[in-house]
């Protein structure tokens, strides 16, 4: 037992540090945790011993219920505004058009019948959530909210989609059901109920924090086993647990719970213990040396995934929502695989279908191919495409009082005073900053400088503000240290001029002579133009080109309308 906890413990840290290396590389996390439980395994520098399936399973499940439930509280209302309908598209149909095309590929490459190669196409037919965003916090990419929105929701909810075609082709396979129309109604019921009982459970739970007197301590834990609870009771009615887990998540992130920050802060550090526990294990659970009977068919399986079958389910799915050509390309380039696909190829297993080892083996080698080949190119892609968004500046902490009864949302701010900051060697009033901005003063050395002494702003000073929500870009604009820094960045992205997005074609070509096509009409406003050009709402950081102008869209307002509009050659 000591020996256990010990390598347990070896494991764990040596993950942890790994990370350092990960950032330093630009390697996906993922891919780490998967390494290290490799090389522990039974082909590894230990030689542990692991090919319990069931457990597996188990503790995968489990994981990934957790890492669903975090990433459902993480979505922010506006972005599902944004890309609902596209999201909802590439998470049902991309998951079948995947699951078809590479059905087909794998009959032929490991000569199986076709419905064994749907099998395994439907395991990889899902892309992981985690992997994704793992990628994109590590690599400090800020993307365009439009396609960070689409790759968001789609990876959090395609995981039913790809859930339910293995389910039915297991269960074909083995015997135990027939294919036919039939099936549809499994899947419509998935669904159903699933939603159903993920919307309910999201109400009840924020019903529940806000009736029950426990400590503050007790609701992360409250919210942890809750969500365990939902997904066993959705799958036992028949419903998908992890679209369940997913939309409470989301229901309950959103509901301006007082308890809502100790959840998150709680639910953050489970997350990655989570996807630790769950890479280490699978990297324990393969064996390496088998991994090489499959890997030419494997590796072409991969091309075949990355190349083909993704790029044509992103650019069907999203034929009918007019993304730009870049857009797509980097949705379809951003389409990593991870743990889902290895946690999914454990159940032919369980069920003993025939080449039960070929799909777990070769779902693993893919999954290493997809985050070495997708997951290290995200972030020159990303650049490459012109598709990072110049990040606004913030404060360096904040902490939000939502158990104030307040009609607007207070935030007491906190920013550093770093070198090149904009306010070092001033004082408060100078800054003329808004009157619904309260000072709160300065921690220097450690010590409180409370407001009514003014002391100027000085190198590593910590500024505290108490601001409501709507008002903490204003705040950080004027006091956050990369201020500068974002600026310039804003006028080599959006060009060197602003324009009001209601000033007309006509008006801007007094200034540039821009050659108009013979059917533009020129009485249009900046806004109604590029408005139309995108054929849908429009986000910040969309670009469309005007003779030899390229017009960007650098502020939008509550109701979708284009304020301001960067303007440079093109």
């Amino acid at each position: 037992m000591n020996l256990t906890i010990l390598v347990a413990g070896a494991l764990f840290f040596s993950s942890i540090v790994a990370t350092l290396i990960s950032a330093r590389l630009g390697a996906p996390l993922l891919l780490i945790f998967l390494v290290i439980g490799m090389l522990a395994g039974e082909d590894g520098l230990l030689g542990i011993k692991f090919g319990n399936p069931d457990v597996a399973l188990l503790i995968g499940s489990i994981a990934l219920v957790i890492i669903l439930f975090d990433g459902g509280m993480r979505t922010h209302p506006d972005r599902v505004r944004v890309v609902l309908a596209p999201a909802a598209v590439l998470a049902t149909l991309g998951v079948v058009l995947t699951c078809g095309i590479l059905g087909v590929a794998a009959s032929y490459l490991f000569n199986l019948t076709l419905l064994e190669g749907l099998l395994l196409g439907a395991i990889l037919s899902s892309t992981d959530a985690a992997a994704v965003f793992s990628i994109f916090q590590s690599a400090g990419l800020n993307i365009k909210e439009r396609v960070a929105s689409t790759l968001e929701i789609e990876s959090g909810s395609n995981d039913p989609m790809a859930v339910m075609l293995t389910f039915t082709l297991v269960g074909v396979l083995a015997g135990q059901s027939e294919l036919n129309w039939s099936l549809s109604t499994v899947f419509f019921q998935q669904a159903v109920v699933g939603a159903a009982v993920g919307y309910g459970a999201g109400r009840f739970f924020v019903l529940l924090c806000r009736k029950l007197p426990l400590s503050a301590a007790f609701f992360p834990l409250l919210a942890v086993s809750y969500a365990l609870l939902i997904y066993g009771l959705t799958n036992q009615f028949g419903g998908s647990g992890f679209l369940a887990v997913y939309l409470m998540g989301f229901l309950i992130g959103n509901a301006r719970l007082p308890q809502i920050q100790q959840i998150l802060r709680m639910h953050d550090g489970l997350a990655w213990l989570s996807q630790i526990i769950m890479f280490l294990m699978l990297g324990l659970l393969v064996t390496p040396s088998k991994l090489m009977e499959y890997a030419i068919p494997a590796l072409i399986l991969a091309l075949v995934m990355i190349f083909i079958a993704r790029p044509i389910a992103v650019f069907l799915s999203l034929v009918p929502f007019h993304f730009p050509k870049k857009d797509q390309v980097f949705i379809s380039w951003v389409g990593l695989r991870g743990a889902v696909p290895i946690i999914l190829a454990l159940f032919p297993w369980l069920a003993g279908v025939p080449n039960k080892d070929l799909y777990f083996n070769v779902a693993f080698f893919v999954v290493i191919v997809s985050l070495l080949i997708q997951g290290w190119s995200i972030a020159p892609v990303a650049r490459w495409l012109k598709l990072e968004v110049p990040p606004e500046p913030g404060p360096d902490h904040s902490m939000t009082l939502d158990s104030v009864d307040s009609n607007d949302l207070l935030q007491v701010l906190s920013f550093k005073v770093g070198k090149g900051s904009p306010i070092v060697d001033s004082d408060w009033q100078q800054l003329n900053m808004s009157p619904d901005v309260s000072y709160l003063g300065v921690l220097r050395k450690g010590e409180w400088i409370k407001a009514e002494q003014s002391p100027s702003f000085q190198l590593n000073d910590m500024l505290l503000v108490l601001s409501k929500a709507k008002d903490v870009k204003a705040v950080s604009d004027k006091v956050s240290t990369s201020a500068e820094q974002t600026s310039l960045d804003k006028l080599d992205f959006f060009g060197d001029f602003v324009l009001n997005g209601e000033i007309t074609l006509n008006e801007l070509d007094g200034f540039y002579s821009i050659k108009f096509a013979e059917d533009q009409d020129p009485t249009q406003s900046l806004s109604e133009y590029i408005t139309e050009k995108f054929h849908r709402r429009v986000v910040v950081g969309d670009q469309v080109q005007l003779d030899q102008l390229v017009l960007t869209v650098r502020q939008i307002d509550d109701h979708d309308q284009i304020l301001q509009v960067g303007i440079k050659s093109a």
